[in-house]
């Protein structure tokens, strides 16, 4: 029904290996959202294009039919209901809500599209945003903070993923808690308790699974787990090999996919267990098509692949020149993809018009 890339890739895509504390503070580093240096100061280049200058790059992207585009970036958060041919600044632009903040870890209710989280961390010197999660009831139109940063961490919350019970709850993930840092919230984020103990040390994400309440993996460097019951109880999967860095599902009881160290992971049976069925490569970005579960999309940093047959085989599209990071398959057309560039920020679609890239990013 709706495609979605929620990974904050752009400003650690080559840490995706590392314990997700240290690629947390990193990334923020990195992107200047590091709290512990409040000197930088807005950037002061020309404008590239409408999403700003050549020093802004993007951290999640959302594809929402019928041709809903919302791109999270370090600079702004963007909206197209036109299918990338006109673009709106919603948030973190000056004068708006989450002014001077970084937008990252966008994600979507599986059971009302219309509710958006997104968390932020200091994209300026002195953001005159509050820092924390925020949540949209419209798609991206319009947002409001849901809770702050500091009444739950004096660090940083390092992702957010909405989940399958209701379209009110939601988890996200205290990294300085380590086992204990999995949270959920039942009212849209404004209040938030423990779930059980993890397996794991540390996680790069959760991806609870649509259609079945309660169900979640969780997964990182140490592999995956699954838990029934909400996050309270949790398998180690033994058919992991290594680390997991990308879990994606186009919608209820269709297959799961995984990229990490060993390859590309499918499950059949809603996460219960997993299978290797390529391993010849992984993917920093996966998008699978909701209209045919058999379509994955693939992005390696350099170059975007695609599978027909569940991911068994791919093949390469066409090369587009610049820093790949995020993808989503038109919701519409299993045919067509979105891909994000950084540095500076551009939209590309393929398969619009034939066999090429289009782009979509717009003019300053």
């Amino acid at each position: 029904m709706f495609s979605y890339r929620t990974q904050n890739t752009t400003c650690m895509i080559s840490l995706r290996l590392v314990a997700p504390l240290i690629v947390l503070v990193l990334m923020l580093a990195a992107c200047g959202g590091d709290t512990t240096n409040q000197q930088q100061a807005q950037p002061t280049a020309v404008p590239v294009n409408g999403f700003g200058a050549a020093s802004n790059h993007v951290h999640s992207l959302l594809a929402f039919p019928p041709h809903v585009l919302v791109l999270a970036t370090h600079y702004g958060l963007f909206r197209s209901e036109d299918g990338g041919a006109t673009w709106k600044e919603t948030a973190a632009g000056p004068g708006q809500l989450m002014d001077g903040l970084m937008t990252y870890s966008l994600t979507y209710s599986p059971l009302n599209p219309q509710r958006l989280y997104v968390l932020t961390q200091p994209a300026l010197g002195h953001p005159k945003g509050i820092l924390g999660l925020y949540t949209s009831a419209d798609q991206g139109r319009t947002w409001k903070l849901s809770i702050t940063t500091a009444s739950i961490t004096a660090h940083n919350i390092y992702m957010v993923a909405a989940g399958n019970d209701t379209a009110n709850e939601v988890y996200i993930y205290v990294p300085d808690l380590g086992a204990l840092g999995l949270r959920i919230s039942l009212d849209d984020g404004q209040h938030f308790s423990t779930t059980g103990t993890l397996p794991f040390s540390s996680i790069f994400g959760v991806r609870p699974i649509p259609g079945a309440p309660g169900h979640l993996l969780v997964y990182g460097t140490d592999g995956m787990a699954y838990s029934t019951n909400g996050g309270n109880s949790w398998q180690v999967l033994k058919d992991i090999t290594g680390a997991i860095t990308e879990v994606t599902t186009p919608g209820a009881n269709m297959p799961i996919y995984a990229s990490g160290d060993a390859g590309i992971y499918v499950s059949q049976d809603g996460g219960a267990s997993f299978k290797l069925v390529y391993s010849q490569a992984s993917f920093f970005s996966l998008s699978v098509s909701p209209l045919h579960s058999q379509i994955v999309y693939g992005e390696t940093a350099v170059a975007v692949y695609r599978s027909e047959d569940g991911g068994h085989t791919w093949s390469a599209l066409p090369h587009i020149n610049g820093h790949l990071t995020n993808l989503a398959v038109d919701p519409m057309n299993p045919s067509e993809v979105y891909l994000s560039l950084s540095y500076p920020t551009e939209l590309y679609d393929f398969g619009q018009s034939g066999n090429v890239w289009t782009s979509l990013t717009p003019k300053a």
